[in-house]
Order: structure tokens, then C-alpha cells, then sequence
């Protein structure tokens, strides 16, 4: 299920801002993004978090910045850097280029003046999992806000599934009138025939007569439809539903290879279209 959730959290030591986004997934799938000094933690900070979201494709970013350093966190690399000041030295000789910049530069150099992350202060820690816990709280919330829209919207989708099955059975005298008159123009050029088999024209009608009912299929999409609801306002499981909406699409496909009506062809694709809609947002569902 989609999801987002932010928290910034300050201190006057440090600054941890947590950014928490999903995406539907089958699986829990974790992306942490976070300062490279902190990965040897991330294990930790997974398990911190992973029990609450369930599952989905989830990024969360992790930003730290640094208000104050002990006296022993920021290091100069002495020898590195006299190698860079020497070596420039004697190529601003060697060039005759000026020299009076030189030591700026070897200051700017990589790695000659370093901060060291090596030792991660344990509050950095408890602050981190805090920003994680509630930057989860909020993230929760909006997926609540639209699991909601999303109860209310397969609901709906459900109910107009049910409420083509009376549209269906309107048209159904109709369908059954035009049935008859084809049968009876078939009936005439088939009489008139004094070879026909007359037990496999009755074996042949009872076949047609049960294929072209539905009624069946009705009853069986209405009691798809009630489960669909109940298990909606009890047990919004995203596999249950789904798998309701499997059985609700196998009678509505049997429906439609039956109507022979266009009106009541009609009715099956407007149903065919709200169950896509259901299973659509099923996958959203946990």
C-alpha cells in the first residue's frame, strides 16, 4: 500500500530528519538511503521498523547533520598533506608559478582534513530510531486515510456489480421472446423434414435450454457479492477480497458467454468493469 511519512527531530547536537515512502508491493522489500558512517546499523534500524509496515516497496531516507564536534572528531592527515605541499611546491618551482596558494590547496586536498564517523555516539542512535518511529506514525496515518477511500470505493464497485443482476433480469422476457421466436423459425424448417431424429432434436433442446439459463449465476454473483461485503466490514484482507473477485468474475463471464442480449451484454461489461476496479485496489490492500 502507498504510503508517506516525514519526521525532523533536533537537538543541540544533531539534526535527524526521516522521509518514509511505499509503494504497493506482494513482498516487504526495505531500501534504506543513510550517511555511510551508519551502516553498520542499518540491520538494526530494519528491524526497528520492518514489523510495522507489513509489506510494500519501501525507500526511507535517512539525513544526520552534525551541530557540534568533540575535540577529537575532526583529524588532519600530517604526512598526506605534507606530500601534496611539497609536491606542489616544486612544481610551482619547476613552472615558476606563483606559490602563495599553495598551502590553501593542500588543505582543500581529499582526506587531509577528515571528520571521523568511525564511532557513533549512541544517542545519534536513540535519536534515529525515534525519528524512524514517528516519521511511521505518520506514514501509518496516511495509509489509513487512504485505506478508507479505498474501503469506501470497492464497496461501491461491489454494490453496482449487484445491482446489474435486477437490470439483467429486466431484459430477461425479452431475451426469452426473441429465444423463442428462433427456435420456432428453426422448429418450422426443421418439421418439415421427415428424416429428422426426433429423440436427438429433444436431447439437443434440453442441452439449449439449460446452457441458455442463468439463473444459476445469479444466485451464486449475489452470494459472491454478500461474502465480498461482510468480508469487507470484517476482514479486509487484500488476498480474500481478491480471491472473491475471482469467483464473482467466473459467474460474470458465464453470464456473458450465455446472454445472447445486448442489453443484458451490456450489463455484463459494466460489471466486468467495476470488478477490474476492485482488482485494481485489492492489491493495495494489506
Amino acid at each position: 500500500m502507498t504510503g508517506y511519512g516525514v519526521a525532523e527531530i533536533h537537538t543541540e547536537e544533531y539534526t535527524v530528519k526521516v522521509e518514509m515512502r511505499s509503494l504497493n508491493g506482494k513482498y516487504l522489500d526495505i531500501n534504506f538511503r543513510m550517511p555511510r558512517y551508519l551502516l553498520s546499523r542499518e540491520i538494526e534500524f530494519r528491524n526497528h521498523i520492518a514489523k510495522q509496515i507489513g509489506r510494500g516497496s519501501v525507500n526511507i531516507n535517512l539525513h544526520v547533520i552534525r551541530h557540534k564536534l568533540g575535540d577529537n572528531a575532526v583529524g588532519i592527515n600530517k604526512e598526506l598533506a605534507t606530500t601534496y605541499y611539497t609536491k606542489l611546491k616544486d612544481l610551482s618551482q619547476e613552472l615558476g608559478a606563483d606559490d602563495r596558494d599553495i598551502f590553501r590547496i593542500t588543505t582543500a586536498m581529499q582526506d587531509v582534513i577528515y571528520v571521523d564517523d568511525e564511532a557513533v555516539d549512541e544517542s545519534l542512535i536513540a535519536l534515529i530510531k525515534e525519528g524512524l518511529s514517528s516519521a511511521f506514525d505518520k506514514f501509518d496515518q496516511f495509509r489509513k486515510t487512504e485505506g478508507s477511500q479505498i474501503h469506501a470505493h470497492v464497496g461501491e464497485c461491489c454494490n453496482h456489480i449487484e445491482a446489474q443482476i435486477p437490470k439483467v433480469e429486466s431484459f430477461e422476457p425479452e431475451r426469452l421472446e426473441l429465444t423463442k421466436e428462433r427456435l420456432k423459425r428453426s422448429l418450422s424448417a426443421l418439421v418439415e423434414d421427415d428424416n429428422y431424429d426426433k429423440n436427438r432434436f429433444e436431447q439437443e433442446l434440453i442441452y439449449y435450454i439449460e446452457k441458455f439459463d442463468i439463473s444459476e449465476e445469479k444466485k451464486r454473483l449475489k452470494a459472491h457479492c454478500d461474502h465480498f461485503n461482510e468480508a469487507l466490514s470484517t476482514s479486509p484482507k487484500g488476498k480474500k477480497l481478491n480471491f472473491i473477485a475471482q469467483e464473482m468474475g467466473r459467474e460474470i463471464n458465464t453470464m456473458g458467454s450465455k446472454a445472447n442480449h445486448s442489453e443484458i451484454q451490456k450489463c455484463v461489461i459494466s460489471m466486468k468493469e467495476e470488478l477490474e476496479k476492485i482488482k485494481e485496489q485489492a492489491l493495495n490492500i494489506l
